[in-house]
This record gives structure tokens, C-alpha cells and sequence, in this order.
């Protein structure tokens, strides 16, 4: 990106809307972008599919830039809330989708009402302003979604609409009782602490501050910035973990947001860094369809990545990133030089997070041990596996007969039908942050319990189980998940299993060297960065009874480094003999509902 990112960021808008054009209904109030397969009713994805795009929008009429195709929006506006219009998009009702795309609305009249409600004439207005007024006396689910008639409120007050404040109030009271301390929140009552707490908690916090004028949540996402910077690569990657990664380069809309508010907690250098080698990472991934639409997926499109809630314009929310276009182009964010990351500790132990992030060079790993989210598709690959990189990514099953079905990268997979199907960590039951460690515990079976600790010890981390078992088990535990396409390397026998290939090394030694190391070809489409992958994986069987199982992953760039690492794998004792290696766990005490709560 070149020196002018403000002129490159406006254009990257633009080139994200100019395919859009073509796909709107005649009375321009919504947007077809394929078949809908979400939980949601057709009408609230197209709804979706004419909102989402205003986050990318909104902030460039906001800056003075000239917005493309603006009058369909317009258009679309006076036409989707119009009770006798064919294109109405309908009264919410509680929990309703329309709500969360009424926000998206909301930001463009709050930011830019000149823009987009300025135009309508008086009745539209008016049908415009009562058909936003609907969403305030409906129920949301209790997370996130509660900011949403907040931005719709924002909106009302900068047109002049009147409505009943209690409304918005108890929902930012509630908003409240989510704050954990130390810059984390909860997404509602739940251990889930993904990337909803950035580009939702405190990215809609900082809306309402700046807007307002107020401070309620800015020196919370001050206090965030520290640990959140750990989340991301060298180059840019962030860690893909957890729900919504088809939103893609929203995992940077904080480091927009930051500015936008004014909350200069770090160097605005800094926070540009992050920002622009982010979206620099994204580029050229084939992430659009031959059309120019954005694909459900992350890498690549990948539809059995998304979520009950995913439509075909929800990955239009990866447009919040662009939220510092609203800035004029003297303010301090876009002047600074942009800067690269400060050197930064290679562990970060965040107990909110239920997480010790480990950096190597360059990448980042995750090691995680506190969260799940079953509701979701894939919950317990998106949540519960030990290890998460920007590098080798993650992996979702294509089937559960074997191990090339499974494609357990980072997981502990456990059969008692002789290795047909596997059962994997779904739903920890209890959690334990070290300074450089997580542990939990989790039960398979109901006879089977294991207590897993994964240690960083850069640029390997070690895992250990303790397996008390009431059946005999077949055991597969896989390392990290590297792309075939280009060619590998691959050794494999008692004790070990590497593949090393253009996009890096991965590999596993057993610590114990009891069981077999092999390499898999996972079926294709199954990892959410490369299509078809080689994972290195450990074998062996357990009989009933107390057993313990350890060993040493490596995942890093190919080269001469990782080959010296390879041969010099971490030492570590027993962890019962470990002082900072806990042997009991504290059970966490918050409530894990399983009700829907996509966006």
C-alpha cells in the first residue's frame, strides 16, 4: 500500500461496491447476491446485502469523498421501509435479523445523514423514521446485539426524531454488566471471547462515545489495544479463531476505531501499522467470485465455514474496517508515518481470553482452553481445538470416518470403534491460565475424563494429557495442517511425524515415544487457508485405565531455522512435578446458553 492509504482505502470501497450494482432489485431496496441457505427469511438477507455495504460507505461520505452510486441507497431506503411498496422489508420482530441490519442503517444516517437522509422527501422520512422506531421495544438476544438498537437510537437523535431514551439506556446498563476488567468483555454471558469483543464490543462502544460526545467506553478499549496487538502476525495475519471469520478484515475494524474515537493509547503509527498490513494481507487472496462478490469463507470460498446466520451478504461486514475514511485527511492517523509492530514478549498470557498467545518468527499461535460455542456449525473446531495459527490456520471435518474425514490438526482424537469414528475437546469443563500455559479438562465420553495443558515454549508448544479412561481407545493427535499443493516433504515413524513444504513446517514429536507418527492428506476444503493439506499426526491405543500422553508441536516457516528447531525439541518433565503447571483446574461458573445469536 502506498504512502496515500487513505486514497487506496476509499478505492478498495469502491472496488468492494462497483459489483454490487448490478444485483440490485428493481426498486433498489434490496440486494441478491445468491441463494439464501441462512436461518433467516429471504427478505432479511437481502435486507442484509443493501446495509452491510454502508459500513464502508457511510464513512466515506462522512470524509468528504464521493460515494459511489449513492442514489441507490437512497433509493432503496425510501422504497424498503415503505409499508405499500412491494420491496417493504417488514416490521421486526423480537430477535430478528432486520435489527442487526437496522444498525448498519443506523451508522449511515449517524455519520452521514446529509448523504442519505437528506435526500428523501418529507414522507419518506417519516416512513423511514418509523419503521427505524420498530426495533427499540424489541427483545435481543442478550449479547452484542444489544448495541444495535443503540445505533439505531444514534441515528434518531442526529435526524431529530424523538423516541423513548429508557430504551436505550437499559440496554447500555446491560451492555455494562459484560466488562470483565483489564480491556475484556464477555459477548454476553457466556465464556466466549472471540473477535466479537473487537469489532462489536468496543467497536460500537467507540461509535457511541464519539457520537455522543461521551466517554463511557473509551478507556476500556484503551486498556483492550495491549493485548489485542498480540493477536496479530508480522505481516498482518490475524489468528483465525472462532464464529464469523467470513467477516474477514473486520478482525482490524478496532484498530480503526481507535482513531475514529480519538483514543491514542498507542502511537497512531502504530495503530496504522496494524490496520494497513492487515488488509495488505488480504489482498490478492481469492476471496470474490469470478463476479467480484465476496464469498462466504475465509481464505478462499468455503461455504461449510459459515454459520446458521451467514446469507450471501454477510461478509459485506468486513467493510467496518474502513471506518477511519470518515477522518479528514489532515487528522493525525493518516499524516503519521505507518510503523511496524514494536517488539513484543513471545508469550502473552490472557486469562480473560482463556488463552497464552505465543509469537515465532513472525507468526502467531494461539493456544487455547476455556471457550465453546456449540450452537454454532463447527463449534468445536472454530473454539476448542489446542492451537490456532496465522500461518496454518484451522481445520473444519468433511465427515467423521477416519482421519482423513476428521482432519484433526491440533486436536486429541479418540475412538472406541477401532478408529472409525472419533470423538474430539468439544466443551471444556473447567480452565486454568498460567503465565505460559492453559490447562482444562473435558470429558468425551462420560467415563472418560482428560486433563490437557499446552505450554508455549517458542517456537514449539508442548501439550500434555492425562487420560483417565474406562474403555479402550484408539488416540490421533494431529499438529498443524500445511498446504500440499506445492510440493512436501515427509517423514514419519515410532515417536515422530513432519511435513515440510513451501508454506511451512509442521510437525509433532512424542515425548514419551510410545506411539506412531504418520501423515494424512486430508480431504480437500477442509482447512480454512489452503485447500488441500498434508497433516502429521501421533497413533497409538490406550486400555482402560490412568494413562498420560505428551508431546512437542512445531509449526513455523520452512527454512533452515525450523529444520535446527526440529532437531532440538523442547525438555520437559512430568507436569505433576512442575510447580507453575496446575494439576486441578477452577471450574468456570458462567452460563453457556445454546441459544442462536448469529449476526
Amino acid at each position: 500500500m502506498d504512502d496515500d492509504a487513505r486514497t487506496e482505502l476509499a478505492l478498495e470501497v469502491r472496488d468492494l461496491v462497483d459489483p454490487l450494482v448490478s444485483r440490485f432489485s428493481a426498486g433498489r431496496a434490496r440486494l441478491r447476491l445468491g441463494v439464501n441457505t441462512a436461518i433467516h427469511d429471504d427478505t432479511a438477507a437481502e435486507l442484509e446485502a443493501f446495509a452491510r455495504p454502508l459500513w464502508g460507505l457511510a464513512p466515506l461520505a462522512a470524509g468528504g469523498q464521493a460515494v459511489p452510486h449513492a442514489e441507490l441507497w437512497v433509493r432503496g431506503l425510501a422504497h424498503g421501509s415503505d409499508p405499500a411498496h412491494p420491496e417493504y422489508w417488514g416490521e421486526p420482530a423480537d430477535h430478528d435479523q432486520r435489527i442487526v441490519e437496522m444498525a448498519a442503517i443506523g451508522f449511515a444516517l449517524a455519520l452521514a445523514p446529509e448523504q442519505w437522509w437528506d435526500p428523501l422527501s418529507g414522507p419518506e422520512r417519516d416512513r423511514l423514521a418509523r419503521w427505524l422506531l420498530s426495533a427499540l421495544p424489541r427483545k435481543t438476544t442478550d449479547n452484542n446485539w444489544l448495541f444495535f438498537p443503540v445505533l439505531v437510537g444514534l441515528a434518531l437523535d442526529r435526524v431529530g426524531v424523538p423516541y423513548d431514551r429508557s430504551l436505550i439506556t437499559a440496554r447500555l446498563d446491560r451492555l455494562d454488566t459484560f466488562w470483565l476488567g483489564d480491556g475484556w468483555y464477555g459477548d454476553g454471558p457466556t465464556e466466549r471471547r472471540d473477535y466479537y469483543v473487537p469489532w462489536a464490543m468496543h467497536f460500537y462502544g467507540l461509535l457511541y462515545d464519539t457520537l455522543t460526545g461521551g466517554d463511557r467506553f473509551k478507556d476500556r478499549a484503551a486498556r483492550f489495544a495491549g493485548d489485542f496487538r498480540h493477536w496479530f502476525a508480522d505481516d498482518g495475519a490475524a489468528v483465525p479463531y472462532g464464529r464469523s471469520l467470513t467477516y474477514r478484515w473486520a478482525q482490524a475494524a478496532f484498530w480503526g476505531a481507535l482513531p475514529f474515537a480519538g483514543v491514542d493509547v498507542l502511537p497512531w503509527g502504530e495503530v496504522k501499522g496494524y490496520l494497513l498490513r492487515h488488509l495488505r494481507w488480504w489482498r490478492g487472496r481469492p476471496v470474490t467470485g469470478p463476479d467480484g462478490l465476496l464469498s462466504v469463507g475465509y481464505g478462499y470460498p468455503q461455504p461449510a465455514l459459515a454459520e446458521q446466520y451467514n446469507a450471501p451478504g454477510s461478509p459485506y461486514w468486513s467493510l467496518k474496517a474502513y471506518l477511519p475514511l470518515a477522518l479528514p485527511e489532515q487528522h493525525a492517523f493518516w499524516t503519521a508515518k505507518e510503523e511496524p509492530a514494536p517488539v513484543l514478549p513471545a508469550v502473552s498470557a490472557q486469562p480473560h481470553a482463556g488463552a497464552v498467545l505465543m509469537r515465532a518468527h513472525g507468526d502467531v499461535t494461539l493456544l487455547a482452553g476455556r471457550q465453546h460455542h456449540p450452537w454454532v456449525r463447527h463449534g468445536a473446531e472454530k473454539y476448542a481445538k489446542f492451537a490456532y495459527s496465522t500461518r496454518f490456520g484451522f481445520s473444519l471435518p468433511n465427515g467423521t470416518l477416519g482421519l482423513e474425514h476428521g482432519a484433526y490438526d491440533s486436536m486429541l482424537a479418540l475412538s472406541d470403534d477401532g478408529g472409525a469414528h472419533y470423538r474430539v475437546r468439544e466443551e471444556p469443563a473447567a480452565h486454568y491460565v498460567t503465565a505460559d500455559t492453559v490447562l482444562s479438562t473435558w470429558h468425551p465420553w462420560p467415563d472418560v475424563e482428560i486433563t490437557t495443558w499446552l505450554t508455549a515454549a517458542a517456537p514449539w508448544h508442548v501439550r500434555t494429557h492425562r487420560i483417565r479412561t474406562a474403555r479402550a481407545l484408539h488416540t490421533a493427535e494431529g499438529g498443524f495442517a500445511v498446504d500440499r499443493d506445492a510440493g512436501t516433504d515427509r517423514e514419519a515413524g515410532p515417536g515422530h511425524a513432519r511435513v515440510s513444504a513451501p508454506a511451512g513446517l509442521t510437525g509433532l514429536r512424542d515425548l514419551d515415544g510410545r506411539r506412531e507418527g504418520e501423515v494424512v492428506d486430508c480431504l480437500p476444503g477442509t482447512n480454512v487457508l489452503a485447500r488441500r493439506t498434508a497433516l502429521p499426526v501421533l497413533v497409538g491405543r490406550l486400555p482402560p485405565g490412568e494413562h498420560w500422553l505428551r508431546c512437542a508441536v512445531l509449526g513455523a516457516p520452512d527454512g533452515g531455522e525450523a529444520e535446527t528447531a526440529w532437531r532440538e525439541p523442547p525438555p520437559l518433565t512430568h507436569p505433576t512435578t512442575l510447580a507453575h503447571l496446575p494439576t486441578t483446574a477452577h471450574p468456570s461458573t458462567t452460563a453457556h446458553p445454546t441459544t442462536g445469536d448469529g449476526t
